[in-house]
This record gives C-alpha cells, structure tokens and sequence, in this order.
C-alpha cells in the first residue's frame, strides 16, 4: 500500500540530484513512491536515477516540457492516499515523510504545511506562523501567512484530484496558483512546528534568474486573483496578496542588470496595482512594514531609484 506519492521533476540536475534521491530511500516512512521525470535532460540525471534499484521508484522520462506540466504529468501518476512535491535539487529531513503522515492521518487534515531549511551557505531555518487546524473560510488570513510553494507540503490526494487542481503550464511562478488553490478547496489545514525540508538556493535557482519570465508574475497574480474571486474570498485579503507579492517583486529587480528590463517591470507592477487596487497605498501591508520600507514600497519612482542605487554598489 501507498500511503504518499513523491513527486520530483528533473531537469539537468546531476549536481544535486543524488542528494534528493538520497534522503527520499532512506526515509523512516517506507510506504512511499517516487515519481521522478526526467523533463528531457541532457545530463549524467538519467544515469543517477538509474543507478538506484530501490523498487518504490518510477521512473519517467519525457522531452522537456517545463515544471507546471511535469509536476501534473505525476499527478496522474500518483497513486498514494497524499501527495508531496520535492524539487531535485532539494532533500528532506529523514522523518519528514513519517512526521507529516502521522499529524495529516491523526488529526484528519487535507494539507500539513511544515517549516523549512533554507540552505545556501549556511542553513538557517524558515518558520511558518504557526496556527490551530483550520481553513481558509474562517481564518482567511492564513493565505499571507502560508507561503505559496508546494514542496513544504502534504497534500491529500483526493482534494487535488477531485477539484482538478493543477499547475499552471507555460508560464513561470507556476506554483503560487495551484497552493492558493489548494487552501482554499481544503477542508482543514494543519501545521507542524519543525522544519522537515532543505530548500537550497544555488546560483542556477529559478528563483534567482531574472530575465523577460519575471513579467510571467503579473499573469500568474491575475490567476489568483480571478480563482479568490471564483470562491467568494475575502477581498482585502486577496488584495493584500496582490501587493505583498508585487511589492516584492519590484523590490527584487535589484538583481536585475538591465536597467531598462527592471524599470519596465517596476512600471508594469504598479500599473497592475494602480488598475486593479486604487487605494493600494493605504493597504495594512504597508503598516506591518517599517516606514522606510513602506515609503520605497508604495512609490514607484523611490522602488525604482532604491534598485538602480543597489546595481550601482
């Protein structure tokens, strides 16, 4: 029997990948399965994934595709009670499986979100604000406090199957929308206090590119949007989201070397935010935030101005 579904994307990740492998063979849970796609690379992955004989793998490979249809690819795979998603360049902790098992199957809970690693040079943890089971229709406020990827996660498998819930295919940031997704269909959510996964940041980083896909986020804010909006979700709260994740965006082009690149992105933000949310400014976000924060933040010309003056240090 099954109990979780793994579901780990590859793509040119030999680098890492025996690590990942690693921590998901030698987990204290043993009713696992582990899908692992080889999204069409032309590295030494297939060889490492080959070179373990461990019978709870399955392995598929594909031309590549991108990360939102290979992550929905082993969906359709997964035939466990739950699901978990792991990036192939991440690991988890060896009782990550088993903790997150046992808290999903005792308190009878669709998704269990846990802290996390995050490893770069050093390895500091990320605390989740912790919280009592509940879902999104009465404590709304849940979804700014939950972060929007999948991998520090368990999900039941029923509550994504039956609701249809899939990564968005083709555009960047594919993620946030099926997590939003996700808590708002759950019936109950629950949290464990302990950091179960190893997030790693690496040059070569989806999250640390910055290219034309950065433009990919306002397309991806206009999906969770349009689905809040579809379950009647709390507006201020949606429109809170909005602008703590297009705030930070903007704040991020200072990695950005084209200056014309990261204004153009800065205009665009606050456009979307202009259009979409008028009074944006006296949002509570800016309030949480120190006031020099929240003066750069809320400006275009101070965000834009404070970016140029980091690429200039």
């Amino acid at each position: 029997m099954v109990d979780i579904s793994i579901i780990v994307p590859v793509y040119n990740a030999s680098k890492y990948l025996n690590k990942c492998l690693e921590s998901l063979i030698k987990q204290t849970k043993q009713e696992l399965e582990f899908i692992i796609i080889n999204d069409g690379s032309t590295d030494e992955s297939e060889k490492i994934i080959k070179s373990y004989k461990d019978e709870r793998i399955k392995y598929f490979k594909r031309s590549n595709k991108g990360i939102g249809k290979t992550r929905n690819f082993g969906i359709s795979k997964a035939s466990g009670k739950y699901i978990m998603f792991l990036d192939s360049d991440d690991y988890l902790e060896l009782d990550a499986c088993e903790a997150l098992y046992k808290k999903v199957e005792r308190e009878n809970l669709d998704i269990v979100i846990c802290d996390f690693y995050r490893v770069n040079k050093d390895k500091n943890i990320e605390t989740i604000t912790s919280f009592k089971n509940a879902s999104l229709k009465n404590n709304p406020n849940l979804l700014l406090d939950i972060n929007l990827a999948p991998w520090n996660k368990i999900y039941r498998t029923e509550l994504i199957k039956n609701n249809n819930i899939k990564f968005i295919e083709d555009l960047k940031y594919e993620d946030a929308p099926f997590v939003t997704l996700a808590l708002l269909k759950a019936r109950k959510i629950g949290k464990i206090d302990k950091a179960l996964i190893n997030y790693v940041i690496h040059e070569n980083s989806e999250t640390t590119k910055r290219d034309e896909k950065i433009f990919d986020i306002i397309k991806i804010v206009d999906i969770m949007r349009n689905d809040l909006k579809k379950e009647n979700f709390n507006q201020e709260i949606t429109d809170t989201l909005t602008i703590k994740i297009l705030v930070n965006y903007n704040i991020q082009q200072r990695k950005i070397h084209d200056k014309e690149l990261r204004n153009r992105f800065i205009d665009t933000s606050f456009l979307y935010l202009k259009k979409n949310i008028p009074n944006y400014r006296r949002n509570s976000y800016f309030k949480k935030r120190n006031m020099l924060k929240s003066f750069i933040e809320k400006n275009k010309v101070m965000s834009k101005l404070y970016c140029n003056l980091y690429r200039r240090r």
